[in-house]
């Protein structure tokens, strides 16, 4: 008897356990986060001929279930969550609180097998990793600065000092390694080079682009916006025309360009202080001509990264205009 091949099969993570599903035959097993519950799994998915396995990004418990997949020779895709959800609220399966399971993460990736995913890369996947911890010991490196401001003098203010200094050389140790990883990595030095080119942006900014936006040269700009969530969306109903506003996205990109973008704009980057300005003189408001800023910088970069080229400001003026 010919044995039937299944093609893909959902994942749902959990922090100790994950439930797959086979939905074409109807089979279900819950695996626990271990290497036993690895081997449980892979051997389920070889016995069925299954070469697709998808999950949603899951806070980073996806990771390993990922790893041990990849290593068996079967195919991962990392979706969005809030793709699945609005597919299965779509379908009219879950209420408005329902959690996703396995089988309506399979039934999202057959439906839509070509559904946008990150290529896995392991080297930028690591320089990811270190990218966000330095951005997390930033943001708390800044409440505890200004917490700090309205601590009473004694021993409070001097434990937080000492953490300052502690977060400080933490952060250090990361910039080094994120440098270096871009350097030893020729596809990143590269992309760096091009990045870098453009007044206002330095390395921790290259670094983020590289490692959070590697379809930058591979996509229409009009996809390079909406994956850094920086694409307005209409919000029309009849003759009613309301505001664009932008939404999705990714929101650890956007947030992290948002001030190399700031400090291009307003004063290291002719270019686009030039495009600021006229939207402000146009009445815009300061943080929607900011977020006009961030989109076309991302354009320029897309444009720049598909054709190999550096910051060429004379073409751009026009670009821009």
């Amino acid at each position: 008897m010919t044995q039937i091949v299944n093609g893909v099969a959902g994942i749902d993570v959990a922090k100790d356990k994950v439930d797959g599903c086979i939905r074409k035959l109807g089979l279900r097993q819950t695996f626990p986060s271990s290497s036993h519950g690895h081997r449980q799994l892979m051997a389920l998915l070889r016995k069925h001929k299954v070469t697709k396995a998808v999950m949603e990004a899951s806070g980073g418990y996806e990771r390993e279930w990922a790893k041990a997949l990849r290593e068996a020779g079967i195919e991962v895709r990392i979706v969005d969550p809030k793709r699945v959800r609005s597919f299965a609220l779509s379908a009219g399966r879950l209420a408005k609180n329902d959690t996703i399971d396995a089988e309506m993460i399979a039934w999202f990736a057959e439906t839509f097998d070509e559904a946008p995913s990150q290529t896995y890369d392991a080297a930028r996947e690591e320089l990811a990793g270190l990218v966000k911890a330095r951005k997390n010991l930033m943001d708390l490196k800044t409440r505890l600065q200004n917490q700090n401001e309205h601590v009473v003098p004694g021993l409070a203010q001097k434990a937080h000092s000492q953490v300052l200094k502690m977060l400080a050389a933490q952060i250090a140790k990361l910039e080094a390694a994120i440098s270096a990883k871009v350097k030893a990595t020729p596809e990143f030095a590269e992309r760096a080079k091009i990045i870098e080119s453009v007044p206002g942006l330095a390395g921790t900014t290259s670094a983020l682009l590289i490692a959070g936006a590697p379809e930058l040269g591979k996509v229409s700009d009009r996809i390079a916006a909406a994956l850094i969530g920086v694409a307005p969306y209409d919000d029309d109903s009849g003759k009613r025309r309301g505001e664009r506003h932008i939404k999705g996205g990714r929101r650890w990109v956007r947030n992290g360009l948002f001030l190399p973008c700031l400090g291009a704009a307003t004063q290291h980057n002719p270019v686009l202080s030039a495009y600021y300005e006229r939207l402000i003189a146009k009445g815009k408001e300061p943080k929607v001509a900011l977020i006009a800023c961030m989109r076309k910088l991302i354009i320029i970069l897309n444009t720049m990264i598909a054709r190999g080229e550096r910051w060429n400001p004379k073409p751009l003026r026009t670009a821009v205009s």
